[in-house]
């Protein structure tokens, strides 16, 4: 009995696989036929792609391949007649050929029972492959224009896949041509817009070997860095544009910002003197660097003498008013406060007065913010302080009544 049912058991083995094997060849079949059912097809082939007898045979894969293919290209063929393909029937298509093939080719290396390798498919593949190769990019546009961007990498990927097969090692497809370096940068892009961070920051980092708008691509790759709070990737990155495109200000701008927050004082007056000497009229990099003295190093001289080139530069700028009347303004409060821990009177006096030069050294600069900018309270609230310290009665009241206000 358990000879007859173990027989009966291998006989249903022997059955199964051959039926297997038969739907390869049905959809086969299907396929090469003049109005092929693809879904049938599929079916077909999706029963073969999981059953251990079938599954690691190159035909297998081959053939679920060039369903995809056959589908693909009758879609395609409608464009030359004039008629309107189904696209997204067709580019589904398109991106599921390359992993069938894929694997249809490390089945179709293997050596046979005898030890040879003899591929049966590896030529078609290369043929199919190659002919479908351009369409990638028209799939990636397709779905970059839908904003489906997952969707517009995959095709983007794909076209670089392709590209960098080994099979395809000295051939023309392998070029890094223009093609190629445009699809690296949009799917480095359609990373970007994915919001997938790690991806986009792999995408870019390949995107920047290759020339096609890297000043683009590494200040998308800063901008990833920056958000994902990596400062390390950060300065590296931008210390690499800026060697690359020394004209270009977003690095070195950017690089002085790590460097004020991060309070490394000495690297940031270093790049900021860089920028001077590349545009010694610019205002803006003076008052930056006095608020470095000022700020960072408590170096106050040369914070002032900073401050005053700003004004020379841009007399009109209240920001930079305000910055200088605010050196004036904090050491004359500081310098107060030093008075009136002396005890003896000649003393006092002496600082007293000390004190009361420097708010009138700062008064001027604030009446001026005050005169272009009526409402400014910082300006406001520092006018209030030196008017009381100077014993200005009348302009104190219409001070205080324009705060009260």
């Amino acid at each position: 009995m358990k000879r007859i049912l173990f027989t009966v058991a291998l006989c249903l083995a022997v059955t199964a696989s051959f039926a297997q094997k038969k739907a390869v060849k049905d959809a086969e079949r299907i396929v090469k036929g003049s109005t092929p059912d693809f879904n049938e097809a599929r079916t077909l082939i999706k029963g073969a792609l999981d059953n251990a007898e079938t599954k690691d045979d190159a035909q297998t894969w081959f053939v679920a391949g060039s369903i995809e293919d056959k589908q693909f290209s009758s879609e395609n063929a409608k464009q030359v007649l004039g008629q309107k393909p189904n696209e997204p029937v067709m580019y589904e298509a398109l991106i599921q050929i390359y992993p069938y093939f894929l694997k249809a080719y490390e089945l179709d290396q293997k050596p046979n029972e005898k030890g040879k390798m003899k591929p049966k498919y590896t030529k078609d593949i290369k043929s199919i492959l190659s002919a479908n190769h351009v369409y990638y990019i028209n799939g990636g546009a397709y779905y970059f224009d839908q904003k489906d961007y997952t969707k517009a990498h995959n095709f983007f990927d794909q076209y670089l896949q392709i590209s960098n097969n080994s099979i395809f090692q000295g051939e023309k497809i392998a070029e890094k041509d223009s093609n190629y370096m445009q699809v690296q940068f949009y799917a480095a892009v359609a990373a970007t817009q994915m919001g997938n961070r790690e991806l986009a920051i792999e995408e870019l980092s390949k995107a920047k070997e290759l020339p096609y708008r890297q000043n683009d691509v590494y200040q998308y790759l800063c901008y990833e860095y920056e958000q994902a709070k990596d400062t390390v990737g950060l300065e590296k990155v931008l210390q690499e544009g800026l060697t690359k495109f020394p004209e270009e200000k977003y690095y070195l701008m950017s690089l002085i910002n790590i460097y004020i927050y991060s309070n490394q004082n000495d690297k940031a007056i270093d790049y900021l003197n860089t920028a001077i000497q590349k545009e010694p009229s610019n205002a803006l990099l003076y008052d930056v660097l006095g608020k470095v003295y000022e700020t960072g190093l408590k170096d106050i001289p040369n914070a002032e003498k900073n401050y005053i080139k700003a004004n020379e530069l841009d007399p009109e700028n209240t920001d930079f008013i305000a910055d200088l009347g605010r050196v004036y303004f904090n050491q004359g409060v500081t310098k107060l406060g030093e008075a009136n821990s002396i005890t003896d009177s000649a003393k006092y006096q002496e600082e007293s007065t000390r004190a009361k030069d420097l708010f009138k050294k700062a008064l001027p600069y604030f009446e001026k913010v005050h005169k272009i900018k009526p409402d400014d309270r910082d300006c406001l609230t520092a006018l209030r302080g030196i008017y009381y310290n100077l014993n200005m009665g009348p302009q104190l009241e219409k001070i205080e009544a324009l705060i009260n206000q």
